[in-house]
């Protein structure tokens, strides 16, 4: 009988062993895997302002980044296509009204320095994080303008700038079709897009243009820039960044308004990196990464009081399309360019 108590105390002192070594085991794959020190980014964003984010982030907190660059609908794909077995931890591409109808594929954070941005760029869904802007701009070059005042969308209709106007074909450039809800909010009637006073404007807009489109919205700013055109309507990176570089230009906000979307970021839900994740997202809005994106890039920082440079606009001087609804237009794209169709086959 001693015997098999001795035996059963055996026993139980070598289970109670076991199960603590496998209780560390368990604990020290849990520890790795939240003090990984790597995080996968996927993103659709410009060149230089990944450079100036990944370097800063990699340097200051120690955390290697795994950077997949490419196209916005391609990254949503993988997004969703790897929903269960997530292979990126980071989707800094497209924003919420893009996203909002696949909301499911992303996990809900809102980060500490939300507080401290502007506030129609505060994350009030709990899953987007505006970071950054590229907002709807004229381009001017000072140098053929003369006296031609360019402040507003109805001074596009001056007769002296029939034919000197470079814009865009909504149907195939994002930028000129921001260009148009743009036109098309300010001047339609209580701020709707589809009123007939819009879309009034639109068919005096397209007269003045006298049947010219550019083929490239590329192209498009740079023919300003080269003194080909006195006008343009474009997107504020590229025009702020010819500013940078000494070029005879100048960046118009129009005083009736300008569309402001605000360029977010997600953490992808089940990520193997979640508390990297978050660092990033934190980092993005930091003081720090804010004032160098303002003073360094082209691309505009959404941070109360974020250092600009010279060559961009302070917020608080550009109004802002009050009515601009991103989820509509989305949704109304190709009602919007079919009705664009239609009215500039009427005056060819």
């Amino acid at each position: 009988m001693k015997k098999f108590i001795l035996t059963m105390l055996l026993t139980s002192v070598l289970g109670m062993s076991l199960i603590g070594c496998g209780s560390k085991e368990a604990a020290t794959n849990s520890t790795k895997s939240s003090d990984s020190k790597e995080l996968t980014v996927y993103t659709a964003r410009s060149e230089s302002l990944n450079n100036l984010v990944i370097s800063n982030f990699e340097k200051d907190t120690g955390i290697k980044v795994n950077l997949v660059v490419a196209g916005t609908g391609e990254l949503q794909k993988r997004v969703k296509s790897e929903k269960d077995n997530p292979l990126g931890d980071i989707l800094w591409a497209a924003d919420e009204t893009m996203l909002s109808s696949s909301k499911e594929l992303f996990m809900e954070y809102v980060s500490p320095e939300d507080v401290n941005m502007e506030e129609k760029f505060k994350n009030k869904s709990g899953y987007f994080t505006p970071c950054f802007a590229d907002p709807t701009v004229f381009i001017v070059n000072k140098n053929l303008i003369g006296d031609i005042k360019v402040q507003g969308f109805k001074d596009l209709l001056n007769p002296a700038l029939k034919g000197k106007i470079a814009f865009g074909d909504p149907t195939s450039s994002s930028s000129a079709f921001q260009s148009l809800m743009a036109m098309l909010y300010d001047m339609g009637k209580d701020g709707d897009p589809m009123s007939n006073e819009a879309w009034e404007f639109v068919d005096k807009f397209l007269a003045n243009l006298d049947g010219k489109m550019a083929s490239s919205s590329g192209q498009l700013h740079k023919s300003v820039a080269d003194g080909e055109y006195p006008v343009g309507l474009t997107w504020e990176d590229p025009a702020a960044n010819y500013i940078k570089n000494g070029a005879p230009v100048e960046v118009v906000f129009p005083k009736e308004g300008a569309i402001f979307p605000g360029e977010s970021v997600q953490i992808i839900k089940g990520c193997k990196n979640a508390e990297n994740a978050k660092k990033f997202v934190d980092y993005l809005l930091s003081e720090k990464i804010q004032n160098a994106v303002g003073t360094e890039l082209t691309v505009r920082p959404l941070r109360k009081g974020a250092k600009l440079a010279s060559y961009m606009i302070p917020l608080d001087k550009i109004k802002i399309t009050p009515n601009y609804d991103e989820k509509w237009v989305t949704e109304n794209k190709d009602k919007v360019t079919a009705k664009f169709n239609e009215h500039i086959e009427k005056v060819k």
